[in-house]
C-alpha cells in the first residue's frame, strides 16, 4: 500500500466532515455559513440548561419551605428567587436565539431541557440515574447533532420590509386560515362541549405557539438588525409583531397551565414538546420559507433528527413518577370493626379538623 499525498489526505479528510476544505459539517466552509446558526444553537442549548436548572432549584426550594415547621410563602425564600432569575436569563437567551438562527432549528433544542432536568435532578434533587435517562439523553443527543448539521442555511438578516411581505404572502394567508379554523373547532368543543383532553388543549397550545415564535422570530431578528446599525423599529409591523408575539404567548400559558393542571407532568411534557416543535417548524417553513431550497437528503435526516428528539423526549418521560409531599391522615376504616371509608381531616387550621367528611353517607348511616 503506496503513501497517498498530503493534498489527497487533505480531500478525504474533507469529505468525511473533517477541518479541511470540503463540505462536511466541520469544514472550513460549512462553518463559515453556518457560524451565525451556531451562535443561535449555543445561545438555545446554553437557556434550555438554565431554564431546566433554574425549575429544579424552585423545586427544591419548595421542598425546603415544606420542611419547616412554620412554613413561610415561597417568594421569601432566595434561593427561590435565584431559580426565578435564571429562569429569566434562558428565556431571554431562547428569545435572542430566534435572532440568529432558523425556527426549525432553535425549536426542537426544547429537548436539551428534558434532558438537563433528569441529570440536574439526579445531582441536586439526589433521584436516582435511571436506564431510560440514559437512553433519552442518547438518542435526543444525537438528533440534536443531525439537527444542526442538516439544518439548511438561511439568511439571518431579517428587515422589517421583508417580514410585511412575508405577513401578506399567499401562503401565510392560507396556513392562517387553516389555523383559524381548528383553533375555533378545537375552542368550540372546549367551551361548549367542555372537552379538556390533554390533546385539545396542548393542540391549541400548539396552534398559538406557531404564531408566537414567527412574532419572536421578527421582533428578534429586527432587534438584531437595530443593534447593528440598521433601524428597523421606526416600522410598525416591528409593534404589530410584539402584540401578536405577547397576545398568543399569554392564553397559550393559560391553556399549558390548565393542562397542567389536570394531567400528569409525564402526559404533558413529552405531548406539548412534540406539538410545539411540530407546529414551529411547520409555521417556520411557511412564514419564512426555511426549507425552500433544501437538498431532499437534508430534509430527510432533519425530519430523523427530530424523530429521535421526540423518541428522546418520551423515553425520559415514560413511567417516570411524579413527587407529591406526604399529607398524613388516618382511615377510618382501618379501625376494628369498623367498614368506613371516611379520612380524619388533615387541615388544622380548618374548623373540621380531626372530624370526617361530610359527604360519607356511610358515616351517617353508622350514627
Amino acid at each position: 500500500m503506496g503513501i497517498l499525498p498530503i493534498s489527497e489526505w487533505a480531500s478525504r479528510n474533507a469529505s468525511f466532515g473533517g477541518p479541511g476544505t470540503g463540505n462536511g459539517p466541520l469544514s472550513g466552509p460549512w462553518y463559515s455559513t453556518h457560524k451565525t446558526q451556531l451562535l443561535g444553537v449555543f445561545l438555545a442549548a446554553a437557556s434550555n440548561i438554565l431554564i431546566s436548572a433554574s425549575l429544579s432549584i424552585q423545586k427544591c426550594a419548595h421542598l425546603r419551605l415544606a420542611c419547616q415547621a412554620d412554613p413561610k410563602p415561597y417568594y421569601t425564600s432566595k434561593l427561590w428567587w435565584c431559580g426565578i432569575t435564571l429562569l429569566g436569563l434562558g428565556e431571554v437567551g431562547n428569545f435572542t436565539a430566534y435572532g440568529f438562527a432558523p425556527i426549525a432549528l432553535v425549536a426542537p433544542l426544547g429537548c436539551v431541557s428534558v434532558i438537563g432536568s433528569a441529570f440536574i435532578s439526579v445531582l441536586f434533587l439526589k433521584k436516582t440515574m435511571r436506564a431510560a435517562d440514559i437512553l433519552g439523553g442518547t438518542l435526543a443527543v444525537t438528533g440534536t447533532y443531525l439537527l444542526v448539521a442538516f439544518t439548511p442555511s438561511v439568511p439571518h438578516e431579517l428587515t422589517a420590509r421583508q417580514v410585511q411581505n412575508y405577513l401578506v404572502s399567499w401562503p401565510f394567508l392560507v396556513y392562517s386560515i387553516l389555523e383559524i379554523i381548528i383553533f375555533c373547532i378545537l375552542l368550540y368543543f372546549y367551551k361548549t362541549k367542555g372537552v379538556k383532553h390533554v390533546v385539545v388543549l396542548l393542540m391549541m397550545v400548539a396552534l398559538l405557539a406557531s404564531l408566537t415564535v414567527i412574532a419572536v422570530k421578527a421582533v428578534a431578528s429586527m432587534i438584531t438588525l437595530s443593534a447593528k446599525g440598521k433601524m428597523q423599529l421606526t416600522y410598525p409591523v416591528f409593534y404589530i409583531m410584539i402584540v401578536l408575539m405577547v397576545t398568543s404567548c399569554a392564553f397559550q400559558v393559560k391553556f399549558l397551565n390548565q393542562a397542567a393542571h389536570l394531567y400528569e407532568a409525564t402526559a404533558v411534557v413529552p405531548t406539548n414538546f412534540v406539538f410545539f416543535t411540530t407546529s414551529a417548524i411547520i409555521s417556520g417553513v411557511i412564514f419564512y420559507r426555511e426549507f425552500q431550497r433544501a437538498a431532499l437528503l437534508s430534509v430527510f435526516m432533519f425530519l430523523f433528527g427530530c424523530l429521535l428528539c421526540y423518541l428522546g423526549v418520551f423515553v425520559i418521560a415514560r413511567n417516570k413518577k411524579e413527587e407529591h409531599l406526604q399529607i398524613h391522615f388516618i382511615d377510618y376504616g382501618h379501625i376494628p370493626g369498623q367498614k368506613l371509608t371516611g379520612k380524619i381531616q388533615p387541615d388544622s387550621h380548618s374548623s373540621c379538623y380531626g372530624t370526617l367528611n361530610n359527604e360519607d353517607n356511610s358515616v351517617k348511616a353508622q350514627r
